[in-house]
């Protein structure tokens, strides 16, 4: 008899330092259980680094597309949870498409094995507990992401074009700052912003897309033109006079990636937070004169 041999391993896992959740662990259990009930193994199926809510997984996909064309009888895991902990999921293959394709899922730690009807509410019971536990995990790390932004930690990724990130903090970064300056000098001489575009264009200065790469940070983005949404961007942002501002997205829940905006008045400031590159009278004046020539 057939069977694939899945294996999940997310980021929250590592974290944990939890060995028995390792890929190796798993492999030892899935592959002492095939060996024990003579099972041939078809292919071994492991996604490490991902969430068991993400859909998009490319060993479980792959999985489920060999699944659909009876490569094999039976998928191995661990528990349910590594399979998956959607629910909507879980009901989808396990009690729909599974059943339908003459496959069987094994927990081995678990007990959870879909040749067993009687077992069909332990499945159920189960896919509501592992997603209770991601929704909880979500709202812990959010609770957690908002006291380190109120007690003043950047928790972001990268720091904005003109500092660099240093332990959970900005300082100056001598390379860009300048030139974050002259953008509010030529602003404040009444350079327009495509004017200011077309300078640092000319002048070949690396975009904030370019620089971040040649810094050795991934970044999708490569144009070389500076573009108006930029230096936009640049001259309305109060990191440049050491406030920092956090928390201005928000993800829409814990089982969607997209974030949306959050309303200015919940964005969480801290001011006078590391050294700003441009004077607070500068910034403000700039300011006033973005408004006047909007409206002009």
């Amino acid at each position: 008899m057939k069977v694939a041999i899945y294996c999940r391993l997310s980021v929250e896992d590592e974290e944990k330092f939890d060995t028995s959740e390792s890929i190796k662990n798993q492999l030892l259990l899935l592959e002492d259980y095939s060996k024990n009930h003579n099972y041939t193994i078809y292919d071994y199926y492991i996604d490490e680094n991902y969430s068991g809510l993400d859909r998009n997984r490319p060993a479980f996909n792959r999985l489920l597309t060999d699944a659909k064309n009876h490569q094999f009888t039976i998928i191995l895991c661990k528990n349910q949870s590594r399979f998956t902990r959607d629910l909507e999921i879980a009901e989808k293959y396990l009690h729909g498409l599974f059943p339908l394709w003459g496959i069987r899922l094994i927990g081995v730690s678990d007990g959870v094995d879909t040749n067993l009807r009687s077992g069909k509410k332990l499945r159920q019971l189960n896919g509501l507990i592992n997603e209770w536990y991601c929704e909880d995990l979500s709202e812990n790390i959010r609770l957690v992401l908002k006291s380190k932004m109120e007690h003043g930690q950047f928790i972001g990724s990268f720091s904005c074009y003109g500092y660099l990130k240093q332990d959970h903090n900005l300082v100056i970064d001598p390379q860009t700052a300048p030139v974050v300056e002259q953008i509010f000098t030529w602003y404040l001489n009444g350079y327009s912003m495509q004017v200011i575009a077309n300078k640092l264009t000319q002048l070949k200065i690396l975009t904030p897309s370019i620089y971040k790469k040649s810094t050795n940070f991934k970044s999708p983005y490569t144009n070389p033109h500076w573009s108006v949404s930029t230096i936009k961007r640049i001259l309305h942002d109060e990191t440049y006079i050491g406030t920092l501002v956090q928390g201005k997205s928000t993800k829409l829940s814990y089982k969607c990636k997209k974030r949306i905006a959050t309303p200015s008045t919940e964005w969480i400031r801290i001011l006078n937070h590391h050294p700003p590159i441009i004077k607070e009278e500068v910034f403000f004046e700039t300011q006033t004169q973005l408004k006047n020539r909007r409206r002009n």
